[in-house]
């Protein structure tokens, strides 16, 4: 839903010190005059900001809502706004692995203002888009109420609390306590969405006083029946003219209707437009209508009212699954959090409309909001881009998941947290189903089954033309009849399902053919973009090496619970009945860094897409699957890799044919079987076992997930390539035609800072953001995939407003004017500055040719009179020496740091133990070879190293060591080299060799027993 939005003359203040006469006040941002009625007034410029206590243990003190208290040491800030993302990541203030390492606290927001006397007489009132979270809020000394939950919006009435003399200032004072954890992901702190004054006439429509609905719809014709509140507080009875005019996105009337009624304090009056030929809302042609609401009393309009909406029907079918405008449809949907990266939670349309236009080219067309009501902001986002919409309510209900979260409110706030989520969503056409809750703890208990009667009588009343949902992971198995989970069931049109089995689902779909069924979490694989190990296995290790902790890229690297992206695409693609899935997620997030619980990781593994928008190797598997445009993706990403090695190349296409080449020379055709599911649907995929459930016991594929048509196989091409530098190159053919091609250059030593914007030109509003990539190119403009290059960036007519590179682990500042390069990218996030012209945004590295990167920036209206943050440089820290290191590290107590501590009960190990999943066994193996290496910090003779190596059940004696010494170039490997083994386990194994100056020595170590349970290496002492 969008306001009319009208100017009122209000001005900002900077607030007083105690006693102190009102300067003349600057001129505040308004919108454009309009005739008498609604005006709306953002509150984004003049805010006050002090953090008052970085934990939030302390209660809120009132003498900070004191509208004569002295605020001038506060800071300036702009609202939408998230203290949390501008601090350094710790370990201090209750932070954790899920918030981030991120702090919250106790912060307080202070606002002055002054208001005409034309708005004497009118109803004033503060919206809140959402803050994060318990909030008071205080008007002029008076608390006007209390807010806790951090994801939905509020309002509260004003009136007869303001000055309207133009002269005296208002104080607006807003208490915000975010003790932490209060959600199981990054939440951010404060004023994180819009804020609002909204002054009308005493004759109005009040917050969320329409509700459109289209039950007829046709070719011809779609009956919009429109529900309009009035509110009369004038305090005395009136005759209210109400006007419904539909206009489509032309400007042009289609349907127009009035009619009058008597209002003494409120009335609800319905009307019903025929619209001729309607243009639906759709995928591909998200056409929208806004309804105009306007009120007179006495021939004097009071107000103004627009609603925005959209024509169109969905079905969900236990049999035929998800149907939009009567045309079958599966949802390709993701889930997001709702953090924007580098920016936090402060929520930027520019911002979001880039996450969902990524989203968009990956083929997906649904956002399931995990796990929580959403911003305004991304609901008309997916608006304008055809996105459906899954809104979400709660993570938790009664029953808390974390100290400080939800759970603390449910009892008294349930009811209007559901309600204002439905009402802030109802007109959407992009939304098509409410979910109560994910994952609830309280779902399958007796208890919970009248908690979910509140939220679903609550979402019910306010919006009963969309299902209603839960998504749960409780259903892995069948529930008994009769139980708390079986009756919950009862309660709900669908169930979406997190993490099951393709034969869970069946089963399910077999209890309950009442119920339509879809995977509101799939997959959850984690990856790392640009990292990629052991593809012949389907459940690799982690890398717990500090500096390296990273997860592959070949789909393979699973917790216990969640299984590969293939699968899950599998099991939604054979299902007619299955409604589609949300592969979590769509973009990493802040917080909850499975598989590693350690700082400074503080960001997913899961996202198809990094934290900075740079897509992933799974980007590419969900483009191949649910695109139509001709693609192919090779991977790895890049062609630079050991000498001698031999890569696992595999593509993604959604073609039949790729033929892959290395400088030119063929090295083979891989093709895609074309296939057919059960109910004749068409598509492509490898004829071969997979080896990736074992719940398959029998049929042509035991062990592998096989489709109820009989047939196994993988979504991609693989090839074994030995390694050359060169140009390896795919070609894609359909029907013999070359249709798309995807091409890797192995780069050279880095040369250039290459920039490149996102957009050509933006508003000068202080506002509007561009995205400025970042890369590290050879003298060719090959991008070096392992270059970790610091980038100091430079703004001119603008600022920036964060810096990312995507790595989940860093304790770099978000909020910093240098960020390190990560597999050869880094992002700067800029906003526009005030004046028309130009912005220019400068990276510079040392040692190479610096970027610049030039867009146009246009007069704006209104602009941001907050100015901009400064952000200082943030380099890394230098790491403490010596320093260990090691290309693998298999688990987190046996890290490199062990082999210099001294203690021979501690050591590194590279070996590794995953854990069964639902569809894998357990898989212990070692790896054919790793390194260790320690740096000195100073250069010095080496000639020998004493080595510890650990002999048991899972170590051996390696088959082979090398030695190299850095020369502050590269490593070379030393000369003469002596290796004396040691015949006792952890006595040293001695290696010299010719006297070699350098600060650093590494040691490759080749495994006796690749594969194998007992070929992993451990080093209990390293002695240089």
């Amino acid at each position: 839903m969008t306001v009319t939005r009208r100017s009122v003359l209000v001005a900002a203040t900077a607030t007083p010190a105690a006693g102190a006469l009102l300067g003349a006040p600057g001129a505040w941002a308004a919108e454009a005059a309009g005739p008498a009625g609604r005006r709306t007034l953002p509150l984004r410029d003049g805010w006050r900001f002090a953090l008052a206590d970085p934990v939030g243990a302390t209660a809120a003190t009132g003498e900070y809502a004191d509208p004569g208290y002295d605020d001038s040491a506060w800071r300036e800030v702009a609202v939408p706004h998230d203290w949390s993302i501008e601090r350094t990541p710790t370990t201090e203030h209750g932070t954790t692995s899920g918030t981030g390492f991120f702090p919250g606290g106790l912060g307080w927001y202070r606002l002055a203002f002054t208001l005409p006397p034309e708005c004497a007489g009118h109803r004033i009132s503060v919206e809140f888009d959402g803050v994060h979270m318990d909030a008071y809020v205080h008007c002029n000394g008076t608390e006007v109420g209390r807010h806790p939950y951090g994801y939905t919006g509020f309002a509260f009435d004003l009136t007869g609390l303001l000055h309207t003399d133009g002269r005296t200032p208002n104080v607006l004072a807003v208490s915000v306590r975010n003790q932490l954890p209060s959600s199981r992901w990054y939440s951010g702190s404060g004023i994180y969405r819009e804020a609002r004054l909204v002054i009308t006439e005493p004759v109005h429509v009040p917050r969320w006083g329409t509700c459109v609905t289209t039950p007829d719809i046709s070719a011809e014709r779609a009956v919009v029946r429109v529900r309009t509140d009035v509110q009369n507080e004038s305090g005395a009875p009136a005759e209210v003219r109400i006007h419904s005019r539909i206009v489509d996105a032309d400007g042009r009337t289609v349907a127009r209707t009035a009619s009058t009624a008597a209002v003494t304090d409120a009335a609800t009056e319905t009307h019903e437009l025929t619209v001729a030929r309607p243009r639906l809302w759709d995928f591909t042609d998200p056409h929208r209508y806004t309804l105009e609401t306007e009120l007179s009393v006495g021939g004097r309009t009071t107000d103004s009212y627009r609603t925005g909406f959209g024509i169109r029907s969905h079905r969900f079918d236990p049999d035929e699954g998800f149907s939009l405008n009567g045309v079958p449809a599966k949802l390709k949907g993701v889930d997001l959090h709702h953090d924007q990266g580098a920016l936090g939670a402060a929520v930027s349309a520019d911002a979001v409309r880039r996450q969902l236009t990524v989203m968009r080219s990956m083929g997906v067309n649904a956002l399931r909001t995990a796990h929580n009501p959403p911003a305004p902001e991304l609901i008309r986002i997916c608006e304008e881009l055809g996105v459906v919409l899954l809104v979400e309510a709660f993570d938790c209900w009664r029953t808390g998941k974390n100290r400080y979260d939800y759970g603390r409110f449910f009892d008294e706030w349930c009811e209007r947290d559901a309600t204002e989520m439905v009402l802030a969503a109802r007109n959407s056409p992009a939304v098509v189903l409410w979910s109560i809750g994910n994952e609830i703890p309280d779902s399958t208990s007796t208890a919970g089954l009248a908690m979910a009667d509140r939220i679903i009588d609550a979402i019910r009343a306010a919006d009963a033309t969309r299902p209603l949902v839960i998504g749960s992971d409780k259903y892995r198995r069948l529930p008994a009849k009769g139980s708390a989970a079986d009756l919950m069931l009862a309660k709900l049109d669908g169930l979406g399902l997190n993490y099951n089995t393709a034969e869970s689902v069946d089963a399910l779909h077999a209890a309950y053919p009442r119920l339509f069924l879809f995977e509101s979490e799939s997959s959850s694989q984690t990856s790392t973009r640009g990292t990629y190990q052991e593809p012949e296995h389907l459940n690799t290790g982690e890398n717990h090496t500090p500096g390296s902790r990273a997860t592959s890229s070949y789909d393979n690297n699973l917790a216990s619970w969640t299984m590969s992206g293939e699968y899950g695409h599998k099991k939604d693609r054979d299902r007619k009945w299955f409604a589609g899935q949300f592969l979590w997620s769509g973009i990493d997030y802040l917080g909850e860094p499975t598989p590693y619980d350690v700082f400074p990781v503080k960001a997913s593994f899961f996202g198809a897409v990094d934290t900075a928008g740079f897509p992933k190797d799974m980007y590419h598997l969900f483009r191949s699957q649910w695109t139509d445009e001709p693609m192919v993706h090779l991977l790895p990403m890049s062609w630079n890799h050991e000498r001698g090695a031999t890569v696992e190349v595999w593509a993604y296409a959604n073609v039949p044919s790729v033929e892959l080449f290395l400088d030119g020379t063929s090295l083979g055709v891989r093709e895609f079987d074309g296939k057919r599911t059960t109910d004749g649907r068409g598509y492509l995929e490898t004829t071969e076992a997979t080896g990736d459930d074992k719940t398959v016991t029998d049929g042509p594929y035991p062990g592998s997930y096989t489709s109820p048509n009989g047939s196994a196989g993988k979504l991609h091409l693989s090839w074994r390539v030995p390694y050359r530098p060169g140009e390896l190159k795919a070609v894609a053919r359909r029907d013999g035609r070359v249709v798309a091609t995807d091409v890797l250059r192995t780069a050279g030593d880095p040369h250039t800072v290459r920039l490149t914007a996102d957009r050509a030109s933006l508003a000068a509003d202080g506002r509007s953001l561009v995205f400025v990539t970042a890369e590290i190119t050879d003298a060719h403009g090959v991008v070096v995939p392992d270059a970790e290059h610091l980038i100091a960036f430079d703004v001119r007519g603008g600022a920036l407003a964060g810096v990312d590179n995507g790595r989940q682990e860093s304790a770099e500042r978000y909020q910093a004017s240098t960020r390190t390069a990560f597999h050869g990218k880094a992002l700067a996030i800029v906003r526009a500055g005030t004046r028309a012209g130009t912005l220019q945004v400068t990276a510079r590295v040392a040692g190479l040719r610096t970027g610049r990167v030039s867009v146009r920036t246009t007069p704006a209206r209104q602009v941001a009179a907050t100015p901009a943050a400064a952000f200082p440089p943030d380099p890394p820290a230098l790491p403490n020496l010596p320093y260990a290191d090691a290309s693998y590290s298999g688990r987190p107590d046996t890290l490199p740091a062990a082999m210099l501590d001294g203690d021979p009960a501690t050591g590194w190990s590279n070996g590794f133990t995953k854990a069964a999943t639902a569809l894998l066994p357990a898989f212990t193996g070692a790896r054919p070879e790793d390194w260790v290496s320690v740096d000195l910090g100073r250069t010095r003779t080496f000639d020998r190293v004493a080595v510890g190596f650990t002999v048991d059940a899972a170590h051996s004696l390696p088959a082979a060591v090398a030695a190299a010494v850095w020369d502050g170039h590269g490593y070379v490997p030393v000369r003469g080299l002596q290796v004396d083994w040691a015949t006792v386990s952890d006595a040293p194994t001695v290696l010299t060799f010719a006297a070699v100056r350098g600060s650093r020595i590494r040691l490759t170590l080749t495994s006796a027993h690749p594969g194998e349970a007992r070929g992993a290496v451990r080093i209990s002492r390293l002695d240089v």
